[in-house]
């Protein structure tokens, strides 16, 4: 690439990247030849009647005053003829387009994301004031959507918020009135404990999605064994899966290396193991599969819980999410979003597949270092 063709964009987090200094959409150039022959004609017909002029008066025998007021207010009529001329073609090509611009951005700064500013010529006779204006239109529907987005996080987090607040009032009051037997009380301090904790992940999870998200977390990447991480996350929900008398099948090998933030991934896997048991049906299956693929690793996490449709599967990673409503009070639908956004940066992917009734599988892809031929 030659560096001469490109200029440098400075954008969030110091990273400088090139632009093209020529923009591919533009068709319309600066120089016209139109242009050209019309002032060429309007010059020539301006020397043509001052050379008549000139003749008319020299050939008197007297070059009086009253004609050097006459030459003088020849050019003074043509000066203002002109100025005419160039506002008209400023005020058409410039000042109009200009004010339809400031009107809109006026319109935006107030809040209305409605407006848009039609560009001047046709696609392709683009000039940049007309890119201007589409890239104008583009940056008002992404306000928009961002706008949008906004609202609909804040009305996610308010709801979130107050259901394990509403848990926590509620049986902390009827623990204030007295009057009930040791289990109870012993019931009741247990659901605001579980309260609490789901009360203290969302706000985690939401500093840690917002935190992604804003690039003010970068990755620390360094080379440790996959096997134990996802022995010791395995081992983590052990009461979890053994409450429920679900078969954990983990078909792991004996040790296998990647280069990645081991905390960032551990709340990937974390995540999609506590998923699987919350969707799994008491007695059912979890299978915990770690396998090599060319240079990749693939972790794969497959249950035999309720499945999803394919409607839900497209959203499956969207923030605050959540497919099966009946388990909505287990979790705050940011699990997956983070997952999701933690592979994005650390170079890996993560793929479902599910269907209603048939369980889910999620597939985590990663880089591997391959040690030796031998151990590859």
């Amino acid at each position: 690439m030659n560096m001469k063709d490109f200029g440098q964009l400075k954008i969030k987090g110091g990273e400088a990247r090139p632009f093209a200094e020529e923009d591919p959409r533009i068709r319309r150039r600066p120089f016209s030849w139109r242009m050209f022959l019309l002032i060429l004609l309007v010059l020539g017909l301006l020397s043509a009647a001052n050379v008549l002029i000139l003749e008319i008066f020299l050939n008197m025998e007297v070059f009086s005053i009253l004609a050097s007021m006459g030459v003088g207010t020849y050019w003074v009529g043509m000066a203002l003829i002109a100025a005419i001329v160039i506002h008209q073609v400023s005020c058409a090509k410039f000042d109009k387009p200009m004010r339809r611009l400031s009107r809109a951005m006026r319109a935006v700064a107030q809040g209305d994301f409605t407006v848009s500013v039609q560009p001047t010529h046709k696609k392709n006779k683009f000039d940049y004031m007309d890119l201007m204006f589409e890239d104008f239109n583009r940056m008002v529907r992404e306000l928009s959507s961002i706008e949008t987005m906004k609202d609909d996080f804040i009305a996610n987090v308010s709801h979130e918020i107050k259901t394990p607040l509403a848990v926590i009032r509620g049986y902390a009051g009827a623990l204030q009135r007295g009057g009930l037997s040791a289990e109870q009380q012993r019931e009741y301090a247990a659901t605001i404990v579980s309260a609490s904790e789901n009360l203290s992940t969302l706000v985690s999870n939401i500093l840690n999605l917002t935190k992604l998200e804003n690039q003010e977390i970068v990755p620390n990447a360094a080379p440790y064994d996959l096997t134990r991480q996802l022995s010791d996350c395995a081992l983590a929900h052990e009461a979890q899966w053994e409450k429920k008398q679900i078969d954990f099948d983990a078909q792991l090998e004996e040790r296998l290396m990647i280069m990645a933030d081991e905390r960032m991934l551990e709340i990937v896997f974390n995540n999609l193991i506590a998923n699987a048991i919350k969707f799994t049906e008491p007695g059912g299956r979890i299978v915990l599969r770690q396998e090599k693929e060319g240079a990749d690793v693939l972790v794969t996490i497959s249950d035999t819980g309720c499945g999803m449709t394919e409607e839900t599967v497209k959203h499956i990673f969207d923030k605050f999410y959540q497919g099966d409503t009946s388990h909505s009070g287990e979790g705050n639908g940011l699990g997956l979003a983070l997952a999701k956004r933690v592979l994005d940066i650390s170079g890996g992917t993560i793929c479902v597949r599910s269907a209603p009734g048939e369980g889910s599988e999620f597939t985590v892809r990663l880089k591997r270092i391959v040690e030796c031929a031998g151990n590859s």
